[in-house]
């Protein structure tokens, strides 16, 4: 995998997302970020990081700070309103879309190919295109209408990667847990890391 889009929903979570943008471009990848407004609101709330708004180079130098990433350079921030941006079009390439953590409102927008921002537009472009869509939602309990918009998206093409952290490797500390399951979206992506220790390991 080369180049990936990253969204950051409004579901309380926006610690997966954030680990997931730093690991990808650790791992020497190139990840195009979009915040929801709902997103941008609820990460500034659990983690204090408040997203700037008016320029998207102090945007992604702004991120890139706060993630401690030696460098901004595979780094870059596409604002939620910008249904311009590359990642908006089929013929732009994008190897893999990540919405985590995603909430049920979005995954209802793209089981029903409803498009209201650039991050609904791109993950409707890569279900169209037959491109690895990962959904990774952060919701309890789950309505019908829930499950059959998961189904329905499934259906598409889209994995499911639900934010369900394992207990087996003894987690001691938040991180364990986030850690775990941004490691079982990386293995979707089939991007090698070290977050946690397998079974049988």
């Amino acid at each position: 995998m080369g180049n990936c889009t990253v969204v950051v929903t409004g579901a309380s979570g926006s610690v997966y997302g954030m680990r997931l943008i730093e690991q990808l471009v650790l791992a020497g990848h190139d990840v195009s970020v979009i915040f929801t407004e709902a997103g941008r609101e609820v990460t500034a709330v659990e983690l204090g990081f408040e997203l700037p708004t008016q320029d998207a180079a102090v945007a992604t130098v702004a991120l890139a700070a706060f993630l401690e990433l030696p460098t901004a350079e595979r780094l870059r921030i596409a604002y939620a309103d910008s249904l311009l941006d590359a990642v908006a079009s089929g013929s732009h390439h994008t190897d893999a879309m990540i919405v985590c953590p995603c909430t049920m409102g979005f995954v209802g927008s793209v089981a029903g190919g409803t498009v209201a921002d650039l991050a609904e537009r791109a993950a409707e472009v890569m279900l169209k295109e037959r491109r690895l869509l990962v959904l990774v939602p952060r919701e309890t309990p789950l309505s019908l209408i829930h499950l059959r918009n998961l189904t329905a998206v499934a259906e598409a093409g889209a994995v499911i990667v639900p934010a369900m952290p394992a207990f087996y490797q003894r987690p001691e500390s938040i991180d364990d847990l986030v850690n775990f399951v941004v490691g079982k979206v990386l293995d979707v992506l089939e991007v090698d890391h070290g977050l946690f220790k397998r079974w049988g390991a």
